[in-house]
């Protein structure tokens, strides 16, 4: 049976120490946790804060882990795991970490072989979730999107026009998140580490507001190791205008061999960017109607045999 891990990342500053010591208190009785802290700075201080006695820290400091990934994570993590035999492991990434890099390290084998990566938590203050300057800092998007849940920590310092901003566009955000939260002082939910995240191949997005009801939206969903041809890609969304007439939007995340990358159509054009998305691939479109089983039958070609 793997062992469970999650991931707690977040900008600096943002409370996932606390959010980690208010996990601590209500982990079941009985259950072993194990927790990796990655640092910045070359003297830790959130491993100590989280040492209690009967659950194991061990601390990577002096860089993020998106730098370390590979040998020096590998070891850590395995003997954590060879030592400890934990029912649960837990990661605190720096804030200045692209945790992307580390799930992908976690997946694949040796540490895939005995790990089955959990929801990643991710904490945002909502007064720089809704500040532009924030939003167009690659490494606060990264975060942000590699999120199953978001939580916004902090809300006792937010006023009502700024949550109430936060809630809009969390609910906008694309790939969707299993959970969308709210707290203040790092007071996380146990069970928000298993966070349902289900599995629905087919779906049907939330239109956005100020949508014409005359507009139609579906939208598809692969398994995280599901890789897609690039080219085939490519030829997919040139050709979309003319398979869906009257498209209003098409966006998707997927899988190109070893990376990730964000397609979106929109007013005639499309680009490609990288992401930090890993939970699955996805796709949606938005039109005033299509022919959803000639579009899966286009999309799955995209698939790598």
């Amino acid at each position: 049976m793997k062992t469970p891990v999650n991931l707690i990342t977040g900008f600096l500053g943002v409370g996932k120490t606390t959010a980690l010591l208010n996990l601590l208190q209500q982990r079941p009785a009985g259950e072993r946790w194990a927790i990796i802290v990655n640092e910045f700075g070359e003297i830790g201080i959130d491993g100590a804060a989280l040492t209690t006695g009967d659950v194991p820290v061990a601390e990577i400091a002096g860089g993020c882990l998106c730098c370390v990934a590979g040998p020096q994570m590998t070891a850590t993590v395995a003997t954590l795991l060879r030592r400890e035999r934990p029912d649960r492991l837990l990661i605190e990434a720096s804030g200045l970490a692209h945790a992307a890099s580390v799930i992908d390290e976690l997946r694949e084998p040796p540490l895939g072989n005995a790990l089955e990566v959990a929801p990643v938590l991710t904490l945002v203050d909502p007064r720089q979730f809704v500040s532009p300057d924030y939003a167009r800092q690659p490494l606060y998007r990264d975060q942000i999107a590699i999120a199953d849940v978001l939580v916004a920590n902090k809300t006792d310092m937010a006023d009502t026009a700024t949550m109430e901003a936060f809630r809009e566009q969390a609910a906008v955000l694309f790939p969707a998140k299993a959970l969308v939260a709210e707290t203040r002082q790092g007071a996380v939910e146990l069970g928000w580490l298993n966070a349902a995240v289900v599995a629905k191949p087919r779906y049907r997005p939330a239109a956005p507001r100020g949508t014409p009801s005359d507009w139609q939206s579906i939208g598809w969903t692969f398994a995280a190791d599901a890789s897609f041809s690039g080219e085939a890609l490519t030829a997919f969304f040139d050709s979309l205008p003319g398979q869906v007439p009257g498209l209003v939007r098409a966006k998707g995340v997927f899988r190109v061999l070893d990376s990730w990358v964000w397609l979106n159509w929109a007013e005639g054009q499309w680009g490609a960017s990288q992401v930090a998305w890993r939970r699955d691939s996805r796709f949606e479109l938005i039109a005033p109607a299509f022919d959803s089983e000639a579009v899966e039958m286009r999309l799955r070609a995209c698939l790598e045999k």
